[in-house]
C-alpha cells in the first residue's frame, strides 16, 4: 500500500513539475531554512575557493538539492513496476551520493590547489608590512584588500569589519586563520595582533621580527613547491620504468612462447 502511494506521490509531483504548476527553483527557495540545516558548514567557503567571489553559492546548493532529487526519482521511475523497500532504500542512498559528489568535487579542488593557496598568504602579508610602517595594522588590512587574492577578501573583510566594531581581542584575527587554515596562518595572526597592540616606539623591533617570520614562511613556500616538482619528476619518472619493464617482460615472454613453438 505504502508503495502505490510512494509511486502515485512521483508521478503526481513529476507532472505538476512538467507542467509548470511548481516550480522546482521556487519550492527549494521556499524551504530554504528547512535545507540548510543539511547544508556543510564549509561549503560557501569550498565554493569561493573555486569559482571566486562572484559565486552564489546557495544557488548551488539549491541545484545539488534538485540533482539529488532528480535521480532518486528516476531510479524510483525505472523499478516503478518492481518497487521493493530495498529499491526505494537504494533510490535514496543514489540521491544522496549525487547530492553529495559536488561536495567532495569543490572540497577535492581545495585540497588539490591547497599548496597555491599556501603560497598567497607570504605574498599578501609581505605587501600588508609595507603597509603597517605607515598606518595602524587595521587600517593597513583595509588597505591591503584591494591587491589581496580574492579568496582572501571577505574575510579580510569580516576581520576588518570585527575590529571597527570595537572588537580589540585577538579573536578577530584567530577566526582568519581558523577560516584560511594554510601553514603557519595562526602563528602569523598573532604576531599581527602583537603588532597592533605594539607602542609606536617598539614598532619597529615587532616590523623586524614580522619581517623575519613572512621570510621564512616564503621560503617554506618554495621548499614545498620544489619539493612537490620534484615528487612529481620522480613519479613519472617511475612510472615510465615501470611501463617499460613491464613491455620488455611481454616481449621477452612473447619470444620465449615463440621459441618454444619453433
Amino acid at each position: 500500500m505504502y508503495i502505490e502511494i510512494l509511486i502515485l506521490g512521483v508521478i503526481v509531483l513529476f507532472v505538476m513539475f512538467k507542467n509548470g504548476t511548481v516550480s522546482s527553483r521556487t519550492f527549494f527557495e521556499d524551504n530554504e531554512l528547512l535545507f540548510r540545516k543539511i547544508k556543510e558548514s564549509d561549503w560557501d567557503f569550498y565554493c569561493k575557493a573555486k569559482y571566486g567571489d562572484s559565486v552564489n553559492s546557495n544557488a548551488l546548493f539549491n541545484r545539488r538539492l534538485r540533482d539529488g532529487a532528480l535521480v532518486t526519482g528516476l531510479v524510483l521511475c525505472l523499478f516503478i513496476g518492481s518497487l521493493n523497500y530495498i529499491k526505494i532504500i537504494s533510490a535514496i542512498i543514489l540521491g544522496v551520493v549525487m547530492f553529495k559528489l559536488q561536495y567532495f568535487s569543490v572540497k577535492s579542488h581545495y585540497k588539490k590547489h591547497l599548496n597555491d593557496i599556501d603560497e598567497m598568504l607570504p605574498h599578501y602579508l609581505k605587501g600588508l608590512e609595507i603597509l603597517i610602517q605607515h598606518y595602524t595594522v587595521p587600517v593597513a588590512i583595509g588597505k591591503s584588500m584591494n591587491d589581496a587574492p580574492d579568496i582572501f577578501k571577505e574575510g579580510l573583510q569580516e576581520l576588518v569589519n570585527e575590529i571597527n566594531a570595537g572588537n580589540d581581542t585577538i579573536n578577530p584575527y584567530m577566526n582568519f586563520a581558523k577560516t584560511y587554515p594554510v601553514r603557519d596562518s595562526m602563528r602569523m595572526m598573532r604576531l599581527l595582533y602583537r603588532l597592533s597592540l605594539g607602542r609606536q616606539e617598539r614598532k619597529q623591533e615587532q616590523l623586524l621580527a614580522f619581517s623575519r617570520s613572512i621570510s621564512s614562511l616564503q621560503q617554506k613556500a618554495r621548499d614545498t613547491k620544489y619539493k612537490n616538482r620534484l615528487e612529481k619528476m620522480e613519479s613519472k619518472t617511475m612510472h615510465m620504468l615501470v611501463v617499460t619493464g613491464i613491455g620488455v617482460m611481454g616481449l621477452l615472454i612473447l619470444a620465449v612462447i615463440q621459441m618454444m613453438r619453433i
